[in-house]
């Protein structure tokens, strides 16, 4: 058996072992990186360690760090009034918001994981104010980034268009930003009606939804066994209300409620509202790091009132930030010992190029799932270069346009950086239960999404 095969048959493992069991997926990736990566592969524990993905642990920590002092000092909750007065009650609007401003941000230039970072703790906390799913409201942002994703000014559009003028490939950047912005916007209509659209339709803002749930979970960390007990957990919330000067035992909403007219707009709110602003400016305008942005605009909030705010790291999302870099870190080894070179030329190496297109889109959407989409872009595209070029039938816009979507669309899986923000943030949700429903989604985008557009765009395009 060839090492390239036992870790793939390492991965099926992982997944069946923490399906079955109540065990972090991320730890067993690391365990499997270490096994598969020094046995198999022989590579060495430094070489291991350095495809530990440092910025995306860093983005995770440095905004969920942010949005835990932003939540537990009000302003979460002020902004939701705001924008909620501002589509005058009309709450059906909030998701396709959302999905706009999420889709303005990746058409101008900013990076996807960006955009969903900075609006997905403001849209889940819409979600738990006024009942609208929480997994209707996570998927909207991402698939909204994504919809934007393949402008030709984008991050992805412009790697895209680079990698296919490189391979000497006819090119349609236009065909390849409507083909993703069409289908991504396709899939938010049947979300939006699937995860309780008409209902939303009926509804008004009068008042918002009163659930008993402790202050933490703009970007609280997983509950539970895995660390603390429900009594911990508890006196926690306690002390955050009393610090915050809300009443212990009452809700967060009706706390919120009580105090609207006392708290908006009160100064240490007013400067973490400009944090969050220049955190937007700093990551979109000038291209600095939002993990590195997000913990210095968070130091400075809690230099402010250290009190008040000492309770926010042990808000961070721990568990989650642990199974995606867990996952990240095992897939660089598998990149590294020619596990995805070796799927890729397998599969390109087909005789009906057809299949062999349908494939590649395939592996780009389940190697994106759990990895760079930018990277997926830059390797699985010149795979396929002999045989568009080979005159057998397959368009080579349509098939950019097919690799596209399937490569980015699949970032709502929990295992990418944009589904593990949605998962971090999701406030007022059983996690367990709401990974398990992201998971669940992801496949079946997985798993869906290139027979789509493989459909779309190769199949009926040629």
């Amino acid at each position: 058996m060839t090492p390239q095969l036992i870790s793939i048959y390492a991965l099926v493992a992982m997944f069946v072992v923490a399906t079955i069991l109540p065990v972090n997926m991320g730890v067993l990736a690391f365990v499997g990186a270490f096994l598969v990566g020094t046995l198999v592969a022989g590579q060495t524990t430094n070489a291991i360690i350095a495809g530990f993905p440092g910025g995306l642990f860093l983005t995770l920590v440095g905004i969920t760090f942010l949005f835990a002092i932003a939540q537990n000092n009000g302003t979460i909750d002020w902004l939701v009034r705001l924008a909620v007065r501002a589509v005058r009650g009309r709450i059906a609007a909030i998701p396709w918001i959302m999905f706009g401003i999420s889709a303005v941000l990746t058409a101008v230039g900013a990076v996807s994981p960006g955009a969903v970072a900075i609006i997905a703790p403001i849209a889940l906390g819409f979600a738990f104010k006024y009942r609208i799913s929480p997994l209707l409201m996570g998927l909207m942002v991402v698939h909204g980034a994504q919809a934007g994703g393949f402008s030709p000014i984008s991050i992805y559009g412009g790697i895209t268009n680079r990698v296919v003028a490189k391979a000497g490939l006819p090119l349609s950047e236009i065909t390849t930003f409507l083909a993703s912005f069409g289908v991504n916007l396709a899939v938010a209509v049947l979300l939006f009606f699937a995860l309780g659209g008409r209902k939303l339709l009926r509804a008004t803002a009068a008042e918002p939804a009163v659930v008993n749930v402790p202050p933490t979970r703009i970007a609280g960390a997983q509950s539970g066994p895995q660390i603390y007990g429900d009594a911990e957990a508890e006196a926690l919330s306690e002390e955050i209300a009393l610090e915050t000067g809300q009443r212990p035992g009452r809700s967060i909403v009706e706390n919120a409620v009580e105090e609207e007219t006392s708290r908006d707009g009160s100064l240490y709110q007013i400067i973490t509202l400009l944090g969050l602003v220049a955190l937007a400016v700093l990551v979109l305008a000038f291209n600095l790091d939002i993990g590195f942005v997000a913990i210095t605009i968070g130091l400075f909030l809690s230099l402010i009132a250290p009190n008040l705010q000492k309770r926010a790291m042990g808000q961070v999302a721990w568990p989650e930030i642990m199974l995606i870099t867990g996952v990240s870190t095992y897939v660089v080894v598998l990149e590294k010992m020619g596990t995805i070179t070796f799927v890729g030329d397998s599969v390109a190496g087909l005789a009906s190029p057809m299949l062999a297109a349908l494939l590649l889109c395939f592996i780009g959407a389940v190697v994106s799932a759990f990895a760079s989409s930018t990277a997926v872009l830059g390797s699985l595209i010149p795979l396929a270069v002999p045989f568009l070029q080979a005159g057998t039938g397959v368009s080579a816009i349509g098939f950019i346009a097919a690799m596209a979507v399937s490569s980015t669309i699949v970032d709502v899986s929990p295992f990418s950086t944009n589904g593990a923000l949605v998962l971090a943030n999701a406030q007022g949700v059983d996690r367990e239960v709401f990974f398990r429903k992201l998971m669940a989604y992801g496949a079946i985008v997985t798993v869906g999404a290139p027979i789509v557009v493989w459909a779309l765009f190769i199949a009926l395009w040629h």
